[in-house]
């Protein structure tokens, strides 16, 4: 396939990845959130696959999204996985990076003051890493400021 690989949960985080369509709506995607009603109705017409939720404390579900993320990943051979967060993009940013995947982050646009715990779980993964406020970089030295999305 190629093209471009969306992982992001749903809401405020597929939120931000689809304020991006300016880039990305003349290249090949895909994207990986959760079966959500926001996110079965944004995403219409779009190549989905849903990942498992919830994320936060639930063991069986990051084995479940490493798994999901090993085949998306073999099947799909995407040029770059971009997320926003939240825990999906953790093990998709993991078998990216073990697979030569370059991978973009774009930590949240809400979070100024602090690191999200999947930016700083991510940022070691991460080909490039991007921030929506110049104040960011104080949590994010070195990351590249993009401005806000939404």
């Amino acid at each position: 396939m190629g093209g471009l690989l969306f992982v992001g949960s749903s809401g405020g985080h597929l939120a931000q990845m689809l304020s991006m369509s300016a880039w990305w709506k003349h290249r090949e995607r895909a994207w990986v959130t959760f079966n959500t009603p926001d996110a079965a109705s944004a995403l219409d017409g779009e190549q989905v696959t849903w990942a498992f939720h919830p994320t936060t404390r639930n063991p069986l579900n990051a084995l479940r999204n490493l798994w999901l993320s090993c085949l998306v990943l073999r099947r799909q051979r995407p040029d770059a996985v971009i997320s926003t967060g939240a825990g999906v993009a953790l093990p998709f940013f993991l078998m990216a990076k073990l697979s030569g995947i370059p991978t973009i982050y774009v930590e949240v646009y809400d979070r100024i003051d602090s690191q999200t715990l999947t930016g700083k779980l991510c940022r070691p993964l991460s080909s490039a890493f991007c921030v929506q406020w110049e104040e960011q970089l104080e949590c994010y030295p070195g990351a590249t400021v993009i401005g806000p999305l939404l």
